[in-house]
Order: C-alpha cells, then sequence, then structure tokens
C-alpha cells in the first residue's frame, strides 16, 4: 500500500513550480509523486519529464475545486497531500507525517505550521500567522483532537489550518471531496465537514511548509474581485448570527493587507 501522495496541482507556467517539485524530491522518506494539471504546457510536461514524476492531465475548463477533487482522486496514498505549486517543502514534511500516522492510527488530518516566503526570503512571523496559530490550539491536546467540538472550535473564527500543509486520509474523505462551486473556502467548508466525521487531528507546529505570498496568487486575486470576503462571510454565517460575522470580518480585511502588494518572491 502507498502510504503517502503528494499531488503538485499546477496551473499556467508558474515559476516556483520547479522549486515545489526540487522540495518534494528532496523528502527524506518516500512519497508517490505526481503533477495534476487542467492546463497542459510543454514548460508542465518538460519539468515532469526533467523530475521523472507522471503527469496527469484533466479535460474540461479548469477550476480550483474541480482540479483538486481531480488531483486527490488520481492519488493513491493512504493519505494525500495537495501540493501548491507556489510552495516548497520542508524535507522531512513526509517523515513527520508517518511517524503521527504510526502513533496515532485514527488520523484523519495532519497538519503542520508555515513559515511565509515573500521575495525571494523567508519572513518573521507576522500577525496573522500568531494568530492562525493561536486558532490551532486545541488541536496541540491531542488526546481530545478526535472531537468534534474540538476540531470545530478551531475553525469558528477563520480557517487556521494551511491548506497546503494538510495532509487527508483518503479513505475517510471518500472521492472528490471539495466544493466544486467555491473558489476560496473550498478547504474550510470541507474541514467543517470533515470535523465530523470522526478521526484525530494532529497539527505540528514545526513549519512543513514554505509558503509563498505575490501578486500573482490565487488568493490575491480573490481578494482583489471581493470573492474571499463573500465566501467567507458565506462560511460564518454558518456558525455566528449576522451581528457576529460583521464583527469578524471588520478584523478579517486587515489580513488582506499582505496581499495587495505585488511582489516576485
Amino acid at each position: 500500500m502507498i502510504k503517502h501522495s503528494f499531488a503538485v496541482c499546477a496551473y499556467g507556467d508558474s515559476p516556483y513550480l520547479e522549486r515545489c517539485l526540487r522540495s518534494l524530491k528532496a523528502q527524506t522518506a518516500p512519497s508517490e509523486l505526481l503533477i495534476c494539471t487542467s492546463t497542459p504546457s510543454p514548460f508542465i510536461s518538460g519539468l515532469a519529464e526533467k523530475y521523472g514524476i507522471p503527469l496527469v492531465v484533466r479535460d474540461g475548463t479548469s477550476g480550483i475545486g474541480a482540479d483538486w477533487n481531480f488531483a486527490f482522486d488520481a492519488a493513491k496514498g493512504h493519505y494525500v497531500t495537495l501540493a501548491h505549486q507556489d510552495d516548497m517543502y520542508e524535507k522531512h514534511y513526509t517523515a513527520r507525517l508517518l511517524a503521527a500516522a504510526e502513533r496515532w492510527p485514527d488520523m484523519t488530518l495532519f497538519t503542520t505550521a508555515s513559515a511565509t516566503v515573500k521575495n525571494g526570503a523567508v519572513q518573521p512571523a507576522h500577525a496573522p500567522e500568531i494568530v492562525k496559530k493561536l486558532l490551532r490550539l486545541p488541536l496541540r491536546f491531542r488526546r481530545f483532537a478526535d472531537r468534534t467540538a474540538v476540531k470545530r472550535l478551531v475553525l469558528r473564527l477563520g480557517n487556521p489550518v494551511i491548506c497546503p500543509s494538510c495532509a487527508y486520509r483518503k479513505d475517510v474523505c471518500g472521492e472528490s471531496p471539495f466544493s466544486g462551486t467555491h473558489k476560496f473556502i473550498l478547504d474550510w467548508e470541507f474541514l467543517w465537514d470533515l470535523a465530523g466525521r470522526g478521526g484525530r487531528w494532529i497539527c505540528d507546529e514545526r513549519p512543513g511548509i514554505f509558503y509563498r505570498i505575490h501578486g500573482d496568487a490565487a488568493t490575491a486575486s480573490l481578494i482583489h474581485s471581493n470573492v474571499r470576503e463573500a465566501e467567507e462571510r458565506e462560511m460564518f454565517r454558518r456558525m455566528w448570527p449576522e451581528a457576529a460575522v460583521n464583527l469578524i470580518l471588520h478584523f478579517y480585511r486587515r489580513s488582506y493587507d499582505a496581499y495587495t502588494e505585488k511582489s516576485t518572491g
């Protein structure tokens, strides 16, 4: 049985894709590696050939939910990490994941902290990262991290779980688990659902990924088009009355500032 898969979601000709692939090839423990795309190009196929990684192409119109589901379904590992092409992975990520799975056989989600890269340099932890770490605090009590209330407590003031750091247990998640209609909250929405399915969430607060911020990132475009705020409002309305939603979003808007300046990192 394949224990773990990295399914790289490649879109367009990202200048950061090769660095992502290098970080996956440098892992100290083995994983299945796949590159999945709905925008095939000589650039992507050339990198797949260079690094000896199978390339799987999805037919049809590109869309984040459809692309994630395609990549998730294509992976054969017991745990699946959807690797974002802009990010890099710390070399012990897979080893730490497998050690956690051995210690906690009921683990349905493995996630880590992240370090931010901007303008080519690792940045000191800034306020949003510190807040996310505080929101993840309930998961540090691993004895209780199999309880729906504890897992959902982590998600009630936003989603502090770093999406590309997540490894999902495939047999619990099922096929095509992500929304095909949302563009920003699809991982948050799925985590809310996954929290109710039983199983333990393990959070390793050592950085497992280097999360790149730049002006061409999908997050930046979703902020500029107001998609992020609209979808976050929709998600918060499932948990809070409208007055509380407005207050939460007032403070959330400040976190958007990190993406408003285009960088070349």
